[in-house]
């Protein structure tokens, strides 16, 4: 077989009518080499494209020896311990990264993500959200919005508790991935599709969407949207916010540079190159008049914020006195607190 973009066995939930609401895959692989789809194809009769595929038990244990015997042990050992689910059973196969077009392969592409193995804006998910169906995430696992009165009405019959946690697109993140070296104070702030990079705390107030993420060590306290990317080394303060693509900033790719600090309840409508820091309260947007200011507080100039866009080493801050914008060269380094981001 030629060159895959992605391939993935997975373990999903599916509705009365058969139509997939979600799927766990634990151990997605990037570019799987040839040989390795090749005996996918051929226990599958898999011919090439971008598709999902129902697997039965008596298939995947097929699928299981035929892996170890082609020296695939690893993913070989997983289909020999998928062949005992109760739950139903799919493999993904993405020849190509196109925009998704079936439900496990959008999840497949969340996974990806949140594995690491792709970076916010290195996949393409166009499509994405009318392939994710609107789900009651409960106690019990996903549940249909339409099966879920039956639902909780059997539930009360048996004497059973039904907890809905939410009725969302997204999964919580920590139940599909819990990537490596990271602090994650209330679980529920963290999206599928979430890219955590190793050394980040988010705090009980952070919240962290799909497509968006951290590079590195940083402190979440604040809202990172849909887009947005972080660089390492960067905090963002108290009920800050980044404005993302589903969050009026339009098709204007919101960024955060290296050494970053972004204040308590500020935020930012343009893209922060390294080492930028914008005074608490203060909110950024991409047409705000900035007066520019020299080394001896001199104005300079005024300039539109967009202007400003991914430039480093820049202070915004508020004249206290006038209320006017500034912007001047930001000499002081942000050090960040070594125990506050400690792991261990």
């Amino acid at each position: 077989m030629s060159n895959h973009f992605s391939l993935a066995l997975g373990i999903g939930t599916q509705n009365l009518a058969g139509d997939w609401l979600e799927v766990y895959y634990p151990n997605p692989i990037l570019h799987p080499e040839p040989a390795l789809v090749a005996v996918f194809a051929e226990q599958l009769g898999y011919t090439g494209g971008n598709q999902a595929i129902a697997l039965s038990t008596s298939q995947c244990a097929a699928l299981g020896k035929a892996l170890r015997d082609a020296g695939f042990a690893e993913p070989g050992a997983l289909a020999e311990q998928l062949q005992h689910s109760s739950r139903p059973l799919v493999v993904t196969l993405l020849e190509t990264d196109d925009a998704p077009i079936t439900t496990p392969g959008a999840y497949l592409k969340l996974h990806l993500l949140s594995h690491r193995l792709v970076k916010p804006h290195e996949v393409v998910l166009a499509g994405l959200f009318p392939l994710l169906p609107n789900v009651a995430w409960t106690n019990q696992g996903a549940i249909d919005i339409q099966e879920l009165p039956q639902r909780q009405l059997q539930a009360r019959l048996r004497g059973d508790d039904l907890q809905v946690f939410s009725v969302d697109k997204f999964p919580i993140m920590t139940n599909y991935v819990v990537p490596t070296g990271v602090r994650i104070a209330d679980t529920a702030r963290v999206r599928l599709g979430a890219y955590i990079g190793e050394g980040t705390t988010v705090m009980h107030e952070g919240f962290i969407n799909f497509n968006a993420g951290t590079a590195g060590t940083s402190m979440v306290e604040g809202r990172i949207s849909a887009g947005v990317f972080v660089g390492k080394g960067s905090d963002l303060g108290g009920g800050c916010s980044t404005m993302g693509t589903l969050s009026g900033g339009g098709n204007i790719v919101i960024s955060v540079g290296e050494g970053c600090l972004i204040g308590a309840n500020a935020g930012i409508g343009i893209p922060l190159g390294d080492r930028c820091t914008v005074e608490a309260g203060l909110y950024i947007t991409a047409g705000l008049k900035v007066a520019l200011l020299d080394e001896h507080d001199n104005q300079i100039g005024i300039v539109k914020a967009r202007e400003l866009a991914s430039q480093p080493d820049l202070l915004f801050r508020r004249n206290s006195q006038t209320g006017a914008i500034e912007c001047k060269t930001n000499k002081s380094a942000i050090a960040l607190n070594e125990m506050l981001h400690a792991h261990n």
